[in-house]
């Protein structure tokens, strides 16, 4: 039972711990951070996203672990200049290092799909 208690304090103090300055997206536009990107496997393809939707690969949408959902992102290859703006609509990744997860689609338009991760810059813009 102590540990029972233990853990939901932990988890109670965790979701009260936000990077993020609020979880409204017109609040966050400006918001930039930088790591690497990846994309998801097809194995993916139709199942139920974070938010409820079915995932498509062929529809401009991210997971991020703290952007509230709905909320539109610039992510930028800083290696060729190129961008794309995504909607955050799942969770993830939860591979230290990566900070968003993009739709074939997606990551296709910034890089190539043989690279697998990329660096990336993402920017809040809606």
């Amino acid at each position: 039972m102590k540990h029972l208690f233990g853990l939901t304090l932990a988890l109670l103090v965790l979701t009260g711990c936000s990077s993020l300055p609020s979880d409204n997206p017109s609040e966050l536009v400006g918001y930039k951070q930088s790591g690497k990107a990846s994309f998801y496997a097809m194995k993916y393809q139709s199942r139920t996203t974070a938010n409820g939707e079915r995932f498509d690969q062929g529809k401009l949408t991210a997971a991020h672990r703290e952007l509230p959902f709905g909320t539109k992102v610039k992510v930028t290859n800083p290696e060729n200049g190129k961008s794309v703006v995504v909607r955050i609509n799942d969770r993830g990744p939860f591979i230290r290092g990566r900070i968003i997860d993009l739709s074939r689609t997606g990551f296709s338009a910034i890089g190539n799909l043989n690279d697998g991760v990329i660096p990336v810059t993402i920017e809040v813009v809606n």
